[in-house]
């Protein structure tokens, strides 16, 4: 029988995650198969769990001091002291999620998911805060970042003023109305008697008219 690890190719690379999650997987079903007596997966509960956990404890890093400890609550111990070691609580929560998920990829109903125990929830809360007190650590949950709000649109572009040559006020005079010529300034306009239109002379004949030169 071909097992997973052997089907996985070099360009299928699992993750980190997924590799570690197999890992404690395996680790799993060989402590099922090493109880006395033999255990099956469809028969393990939340008790075989807390069992499980336990037993990891002999495999554990971090220091937890006891009550009677001089260095109880001391985060950064100066001397060492015969307390023992166990699991991480950080180590435990992280591990029965990836069993969590585990269980359930391998065919188990979420329903019935020992993992997802009420007693294994309890269990872990009362590591986390046990370790807390023993190694004066404060074990707060991360708050989830969230995204910076979105930045407002930018203002709309001032409107320009209108032209002077489209503004009404600067309209071509309407050339029916009145007569325009390019040197206006150069003519007089005399009445005339008749009722016909004035009349209208070149201003230097008028002016040489009344003699002035």
């Amino acid at each position: 029988m071909i097992s997973s690890d052997q089907m996985i190719t070099a360009g299928e690379r699992p993750s980190r995650y997924e590799s570690q999650k197999r890992r404690d997987w395996n680790t799993f079903g060989q402590y099922l198969k090493n109880h006395r007596p033999p255990l099956a997966l469809s028969r393990c509960s939340g008790a075989h769990v807390l069992e499980f956990l336990r037993y990891l404890d002999q495999f554990g890093k971090t220091k937890v001091h006891n009550h009677g400890c001089p260095f109880f609550g001391h985060p950064h111990p100066p001397a060492p002291c015969p307390c023992p070691l166990r699991q991480a609580w950080g180590s435990l929560d992280a591990l029965v999620g990836r069993l969590r998920a585990a269980f359930e990829e391998n065919g188990g109903h979420p329903d019935a998911n020992p993992f997802g125990a009420r007693a294994v929830r309890l269990y872990l809360r009362e590591v986390r805060d046990s370790q807390a007190k023993a190694r004066g650590i404060a074990y707060e949950k991360k708050k989830r970042k969230r995204p910076p709000p979105p930045l407002p649109p930018p203002p709309p572009p001032p409107s320009l003023p209108s032209p002077d040559f489209l503004s009404p006020s600067s309209a071509p005079p309407d050339s029916s109305s009145s007569f325009h010529h390019p040197h206006s300034h150069l003519f007089m306009m005399l009445p005339s008697s008749s009722s016909s239109d004035d009349l209208i002379f070149p201003l230097p004949v008028l002016l040489n008219s009344f003699g002035f030169n």
